[in-house]
């Protein structure tokens, strides 16, 4: 028997969180339409990927995406588990070339990547990178994030971004590609 808060149907069941803003998704698990079993969805296949890395990475990670869900209702995530780390998008749709932000994981860091930076106007001179688009924060925490200045920044690209996020849109998680070699997860 599902959960009360649970809304079944054959082939998923919803668990909604009910609050001042609404009532709203706050996870989903797909189910086999012939045995009625659950089949794993890509939030467990993103926690297996945070997993990979030490707690204390992985905590700032699950911290600062938290953060970004917040601050992005409707953005769509996109996972790419690649040969030197973690990155999930955070964009409008499924086309990366519209993602406006990315959380990446390092052995050793998490970034806070702008994937228009470079044009932002960043008087603090928080950004790093020199390359022709892409620029980043490291989050020595996701409490970062909560500064004035790094949200004067998001905002900034959110302005910016070629095609808005429909914040009346339900966050998604897509996983959009796992690399079959991977530099090792954990500082040597």
């Amino acid at each position: 028997m599902p959960h009360p808060a649970c809304q079944t149907n054959r082939n998923a069941d919803f668990l909604l969180l009910f609050g001042g803003d609404g009532l709203r998704i706050i996870a989903s698990v797909a189910r086999n339409p012939k045995t009625n079993a659950s089949v794993p969805g890509p939030e467990s296949d993103l926690a297996g990927f945070l997993r990979k890395y030490t707690a204390e990475i992985a905590a700032t990670a699950e911290a600062a995406l938290a953060k970004m869900r917040s601050l992005l209702p409707g953005a769509l995530e996109l996972v790419y588990d690649s040969y030197n780390g973690l990155a999930i998008a955070f964009g409008p749709n499924e086309r990366t070339s519209e993602a406006i932000f990315s959380i990446t994981l390092y052995p050793r860091w998490v970034s806070l990547f702008f994937t228009k930076g470079a044009a932002l106007n960043d008087p603090r001179g928080l950004l790093r990178g020199s390359g022709k688009t892409i620029r980043h924060i490291v989050l020595d925490d996701a409490a970062k994030l909560d500064e004035p200045a790094v949200r004067a920044l998001i905002a900034q690209a959110l302005r910016q971004a070629v095609t808005p996020i429909d914040s009346r849109k339900a966050n998604r998680i897509v996983i959009k590609s796992i690399s079959a070699r991977q530099r090792p997860r954990r500082p040597a």
